[in-house]
């Protein structure tokens, strides 16, 4: 099955794919609120088209240039879900011409370039900033909520959907009741924001959240209109030590193919590195730090990790992967190595070009 792979490779199982979109999906129509799934973790057309065929309509992505990809392949319900670069207001208003386009903004300055510089209409988000700490507004900052919303109301081509924000503090934690904590004090910054609005004569204002541990863990999420996981899709390292899902639901794998292997230091080396994998890192239960597991494989399948085993090294194109010396010896040169990244969106975003689909 996976005779052709020569470099590093992601390797996605769609049929995981499919499920994890159908529970996510099915979480959201039991709260009642629209699903507008992030498409960065794959990038893909084949992925989207998975999607669509489930019936979802509405996407999230992280720049003009995937906004651009994805509408190209049919999508024409689009949210960037980044600050609004202001280089790119020519390319924005060409994709506002012919798809429903979602912006973000969190100060007067790029509302009023925006205004200036598009022809189209365009859907206006404001970002509220609920402890993240990266982008947008703090939902108690009531100065800065009515200096957007006011630079909105004299464009003519901005409508003001609503509120917006990602909470990256979850995926800092552990564990359901962590989760739902900074779940619940993000949200209720959100709708605060949407409240104070509302009392400025903003109307039918809707609060849009993304986060996929809070979307994995948590069952109720009571006074949102729309959410925004991406994640999920494909999970990976991270989301499994913050309890978001089980390895048997992890859906993309990076194969290495195994350059060395030293049995004396207890470790082979595989061709897949930095450039392949990104340098991220990921504490792990038992205190050590981890640039990737290693899958179990069986029949072609990946469901669980393989014990004693893990990626406790990278550089641009090596991985140093630790293994029991009984794993070492049955492994040979050439073999591959199934990897679990510890972000799958950014290992997609890698090996784009290197992607085989099960």
């Amino acid at each position: 099955m996976f005779d052709g792979i020569k470099r590093p490779t992601l390797v996605v199982d769609t049929a995981k794919v499919r499920r994890n979109a159908v529970r996510m999906m099915e979480r959201a129509k039991r709260n009642g609120v629209r699903f507008r799934p992030h498409l960065k973790t794959h990038q893909s057309r084949i992925i989207g088209r998975l999607f669509r065929d489930l019936g979802v309509r509405t996407g999230t992505v992280s720049s003009v240039e995937m906004a651009r990809l994805f509408a190209d392949d049919g999508w024409n319900d689009l949210t960037i879900a980044f600050p609004a670069n202001l280089r790119e207001i020519p390319e924005m208003d060409e994709l506002a011409g012919r798809i429903r386009l979602g912006l973000l903004a969190d100060n007067p300055v790029t509302v009023r370039a925006l205004s200036e510089g598009l022809r189209h209409p365009v859907e206006l988000w404001i970002k509220i900033d609920v402890g993240s700490r990266r982008c947008g507004i703090e939902a108690g900052d009531q100065a800065g909520l009515r200096a957007v919303s006011e630079a909105v109301r004299e464009s003519p081509n901005l409508r003001l959907a609503g509120v917006l924000t990602h909470d990256s503090r979850t995926y800092g934690v552990r564990g359901e009741e962590a989760v739902g904590r900074l779940f619940r004090e993000g949200r209720d910054a959100l709708l605060s924001a949407k409240a104070f609005l509302a009392s400025e004569g903003w109307k039918d204002l809707l609060a849009s959240f993304g986060d996929t541990p809070s979307m994995s863990l948590l069952e109720d999420w009571s006074g949102l209109d729309e959410v925004r996981p991406g994640n999920f899709a494909y999970y990976d390292l991270q989301q499994y030590v913050a309890g978001s899902c089980s390895p048997g639901d992890i859906a993309a794998a990076v194969a290495c193919p195994v350059v060395g292997v030293y049995p004396r230091r207890g470790e082979a080396v595989v061709y897949g590195g930095a450039v392949h994998l990104s340098k991220q890192s990921q504490a792990m239960p038992d205190g050590g730090t981890s640039y990737g597991a290693v899958f179990e494989m069986r029949n072609g399948a990946w469901e669980g990790f393989r014990e004693g085993a893990g990626v406790r090294g990278i550089t641009q194109e090596h991985g140093i992967v630790r293994m029991r010396p009984e794993d070492l010896e049955a492994l040979r040169l050439g073999d591959l190595l199934f990897l679990c990244p510890v972000h799958s969106c950014l290992a997609a975003d890698l090996l784009r070009p290197n992607t085989v689909y099960l």
